[in-house]
């Protein structure tokens, strides 16, 4: 029996572990680097071991440091979690060969799906469809477009789309430099891409005498930059038929690497029904939830029982209903999905549904790690009740502090051909980012609301008589910006000039305006230079700008802390919008900068190698 477990990772996974380890009386163990000192991970643990260094390669995928904590906390099992070393057939073995208990498949196993190279050839021998193999040297132009994919990750990282053979060459240097950066292996590989592709999954349990079970599968076709950001079970594409024939491939597939544990096949399909093997995750899925509520199962605590040597029974349990999961992510959509960071003031979502996160008040929002805030998850009989549901909770989700991609997420679960089940993995693509990321809240309210919380707080704490004026015929303005918008409120006497808005009473943390005739409730949390009203998040903007802190116009400045990976463009270089002016590293991945306009690149005070703080001047651009 398994008496304490050591999670060698972070965040909201460890959190998830946590919570079935309490449930089965199995002490908890916990890891953290200095950045992650403060972490609720941390706090919920029974024993924790700092690794020194706040960068993963010092700290979460040292197999070394994590076995040295397992023995310090006296752990008798190590469960990997997701990401990392998760998938480390090296790590998995380190932990047998210390005389603990590693919760997750056989290192063979692992090793045999460790490459998507030789996963392909494995599959395809197991009678598992599969999509051919292209060399990037040999790619024709009947052969486009093709998916360069990293052969040792996924995630996104390492993946490029190459619609013309003139794109080719550099996206195989830029894919290899990504995937040797996020994985510690250049080795890329190509397949034909499927432009409207659906993206299945099956979720794989499996114990050592044998018995494999599929527990379903789950749809995580819509995607951001390759990484999924919706998922759902059951999906909408899938009928009975075809769930048979992609359960028997998944059962192939875990039969044919001895598999024992969690894990899950994912498969590209097209509208048709027809799918192909796509990789094998050798570990728990971030998306495990949503299976999890349809069969009412723990995936957790089955794989501690399996691990622990039992058998599962001969069949899993029967589904019912439909679960969502979204993944709240501080990033900005609009903005090519710029990572954000920043103090995370308060996090709260209301409602009847399950939230897996890794934050709580005060968390802090860096740049080491991914920036998924939570995932957001909710059942409900049909999928159309389980959208509604999850859509009303995250529009009435309290997210201070760090912009999200909230607004979006219920723009999607309300989009009438999500409902419908026409979703793929172009589906943002195909209905633009821009209108998906509409804001939920009325900004120009929201700033209204804020101007007179503001004034309501401030007669609170004021020093003359109520109603002292200096000058009592100017309307009192206040400004404000949310994203690149601003808004100046000016009223008097609680009216709202130019306007048919009218105040009816206002609290430091309640507002609640006449407007056309329709009374409207705020609610305002206030920090400093940040005031949330609703979903709207405002900035005030000072009376005066303090000498020096005004930029030159058309700069264009650091989102997030990072390395400079290289530049397009010299010092005078003439540039149209949307040109690339150079690409910045930060959380593993790329972030590329674009000229906002058409231009003349003025200054260029960056270099490549050089490492940047956030908001740090990488160029700006004048007009020509």
């Amino acid at each position: 029996m398994i008496t304490s477990i050591l999670v060698a990772n972070r965040g909201e996974i460890a959190r998830r572990v946590f919570r079935t380890c309490a449930g089965l009386g199995i002490a908890r163990a916990a890891v953290f680097s200095d950045a992650d000192a403060g972490s609720p991970h941390v706090a919920e643990s029974d024993a924790a071991v700092r690794l020194p260094g706040d960068a993963p390669s010092d700290t979460y995928l040292r197999p070394d440091l994590l076995v040295a904590a397992a023995k310090a906390t006296g752990a008798d099992a190590v469960h990997p979690g997701y990401g990392f070393l998760s998938e480390n057939a090296g790590f998995a073995q380190a932990v047998l060969d210390a005389g603990l208990t590693w919760i997750g498949p056989p290192p063979a196993a692992i090793a045999s799906m460790g490459s998507k190279v030789e996963a392909k050839r494995i599959m395809a021998s197991a009678g598992v469809p599969v999509l051919s193999e292209l060399d990037p040297a040999s790619v024709t132009e009947a052969e486009l477009p093709v998916l360069i994919k990293a052969s040792a990750g996924g995630g996104g990282r390492g993946m490029r789309v190459v619609r013309s053979l003139d794109e080719l060459a550099d996206a195989v240097d830029s894919a290899r430099a990504e995937a040797a950066s996020a994985f510690g292996d250049p080795t890329v590989f190509c397949e034909r891409y499927l432009e409207t592709g659906r993206h299945i999954e099956v979720q794989v349990l499996a114990d050592e005498h044998g018995t494999v079970w599929t527990v379903g599968e789950r749809e995580c076709s819509i995607q951001r930059r390759h990484q999924k950001v919706l998922e759902e079970a059951p999906s909408p594409l899938v009928d009975a038929k075809m769930r048979a024939e992609l359960s028997d491939a998944a059962a192939k597939a875990a039969k044919a690497i001895g598999y024992v544990g969690a894990g899950t096949v994912e498969f590209l399909a097209t509208a048709d029904g027809e799918f192909f093997f796509l990789e094998m995750n050798t570990r728990l899925q971030v998306e495990h939830p949503v299976t999890e509520l349809v069969f009412g199962l723990d995936l957790v605590a089955s794989q501690i029982r399996v691990a622990e040597g039992h058998a599962l029974p001969a069949e899993p349990p029967a589904p019912s209903g439909h679960a969502i999961e979204v993944r709240l992510y501080a990033e900005d959509p609009a903005a090519g999905w710029q990572p954000q960071t920043g103090t995370l003031r308060r996090f709260e979502v209301p409602g009847d549904v399950r939230v897996d996160s890794g934050v709580a008040d005060g968390s802090v929002i860096g740049v080491h790690y991914d920036p998924m805030l939570a995932k957001v998850i909710a059942w409900a009989p049909d999928r159309a009740e389980a959208a509604r549901k999850l859509a009303g909770a995250l529009a009435g989700a309290r997210v201070h502090g760090v912009r999200t991609n909230r607004d979006l997420l219920v723009n999607v679960l309300r989009h009438k051909e999500f409902l419908a089940g026409n979703i793929d993995t172009a589906f943002f693509d195909r209905h633009g980012l821009e209108a998906l990321s509409t804001p939920l809240g009325d900004e120009r309210l929201a700033a209204v609301a804020a101007a007179f919380a503001d004034a309501a707080a401030n007669r609170a704490g004021r020093r003359f008589p109520a109603g002292w004026r200096n000058v009592p015929s100017v309307p009192q303005t206040k400004r404000y910006t949310v994203g690149d918008n601003e808004y100046e409120v000016a009223y008097r006497d609680g009216k709202v000039e130019g306007s048919d808005i009218t105040l009816v009473s206002a609290t430091p943390a309640r507002v609640v305006l006449d407007v056309d005739g329709v009374r409207r409730n705020f609610d305002v949390a206030r920090y400093p230079g940040l005031v949330c009203v609703g979903t709207v998040s405002l900035t005030p903007v000072p009376r005066f700008t303090e000498p020096g802190q005004a930029l030159a116009a058309g700069s264009l400045v650091a989102p997030m802390p990072g390395t400079v990976l290289r530049i397009a463009v010299e010092a005078g270089a003439s540039v149209a919008a949307g040109d690339p002016l150079l690409w910045l590293e930060a959380m593993k991945m790329e972030h590329k900068i674009t000229a906002p306009a058409d231009g003349v690149v003025a200054e260029l005070p960056v270099s490549a190698g050089q490492q940047v703080e956030v908001g740090a001047v990488l160029a700006v651009v004048t007009k020509e």
